[in-house]
């Protein structure tokens, strides 16, 4: 990759390349400003925005579904594992015996 040389003073990227020490086709300048164009961008990143937004409440519905699904996946589990582990609790003998005196 050849490096591009450092612009003088006075002296424009669209100045070198014209000059023949940059890239051989010359970049065009940038047009002026143009009020109209400003219209486009504006309406542009109001779409953005409302897609967005309608991207997010699809995301948000689609987890409250999943949440939903996953709670009734887990009832069973949950009604039996309080049981369970009543029964593992009285099996299980004491990790150190009492001294008597």
């Amino acid at each position: 990759m050849r490096e591009q040389p450092i612009p003088q003073s006075g002296e424009s990227v669209a100045d070198r390349s014209s000059s023949g020490h940059g890239d051989p086709s010359p970049c065009p300048r940038p047009a002026a400003f143009d009020p109209s164009r400003m219209i486009g961008i504006i309406r542009r990143k109001a779409m953005i925005k409302e897609l967005a937004a309608a991207y997010h409440a699809e995301c948000l519905a689609s987890c409250q579904e999943l949440l939903e699904l996953q709670k009734k996946w887990d009832e069973p589990y949950i009604e039996l594992k309080p049981q369970e582990e009543k029964r593992k609790e009285a099996s299980r003998p004491p990790k150190r015996r009492k001294k008597s005196r």
